[in-house]
């Protein structure tokens, strides 16, 4: 366990600009693209941090301005991947991990692979941001909107651990998940059909808040996809993965990654 943490933190909601936070974190060491490690110990994880993102920019700078100092204080190795996808098909959070996973290994060879939703931030310090070698670990278990309490015992979405190996294993995430909805369980169920446990933190150091936004409509296709999705483990995933990457851009503070997703060829494949 690092030293000087000290358990329940306050969250901090603001929403500085990029220019600021730049600012901010000029002393701090922080490397081109996000990529930060300790200078005085060597880092016990290296993770990776994939947020899929789309017209989120106030929350994006929120989650650095707050993680950059969470995740440096638990002396970790990382590094933050920002996955936009353009608006010509409906948000796809699902692919867009899977193509922050394999952009991030572009790069990189991590050990642990953090999926983050954006609007998510932790109130413990001793949340620890690392992956299990045997299993994966969810991250989100108390969430403030759910009054801190887990919803249902294979929910795995909102914050998600996962080792290279283990995401490997499952073929990542489906694909087929376009608009609210359905991913995560499915992941689940994959993890489950491996032979994977899922582990969590206890309740009280596994809190989030969630920032306020809109509330999406959730796809009315979910549930079909998630009844047919055993029939899908082997083929849809990491294995089947296309998409145009337009553009590699590594910020001061994050890596932006953006690509172009083809709904009507990923459905049609």
């Amino acid at each position: 366990m690092p030293p000087n943490l000290v358990g329940p933190v306050a969250i901090s909601e603001e929403s500085p600009s990029l220019e600021e936070l730049e600012t901010k974190f000029a002393a701090r060491n922080i490397g081109p693209g996000g990529h930060w490690k300790p200078s005085f110990c060597t880092a016990r994880h290296r993770v990776a941090i994939v947020i899929p993102f789309r017209n989120r920019e106030p929350q994006l700078r929120t989650f650095l301005n707050y993680m950059h100092p969470f995740l440096q204080k638990q002396q970790l190795e990382y590094f933050i991947i920002v996955v936009e996808q353009d608006q010509k098909s409906k948000f796809n959070r699902a692919m867009l991990m899977n193509i922050g996973f394999v952009e991030a290994r572009k790069l990189d060879d991590w050990q642990c692979y953090m999926f983050h939703d954006v609007d998510l931030l932790p109130e413990d310090d001793r949340n620890l941001y690392s992956c299990p070698p045997e299993q994966p670990r969810h991250m989100s278990a108390a969430v403030s909107t759910f009054g801190y309490r887990l919803p249902y015992s294979d929910l795995f979405g909102g914050v998600s651990a996962v080792t290279r190996e283990q995401f490997e294993k499952v073929n990542g995430y489906s694909n087929k998940f376009f608009g609210w909805g359905g991913e995560d369980d499915d992941l689940s169920r994959r993890l489950r059909e491996r032979g994977y446990k899922i582990t969590r933190y206890p309740m009280d150091i596994a809190r989030y808040k969630m920032l306020s936004h809109k509330q999406d409509v959730p796809s009315p296709e979910r549930l079909q996809l998630l009844a047919s999705g055993k029939e899908r483990y082997a083929t849809d995933g990491l294995n089947s993965l296309t998409y145009k990457l337009l553009n590699v851009n590594q910020l001061k503070l994050y890596t932006l990654v953006q690509v172009e997703i083809n709904e009507a060829q990923v459905m049609s494949s």
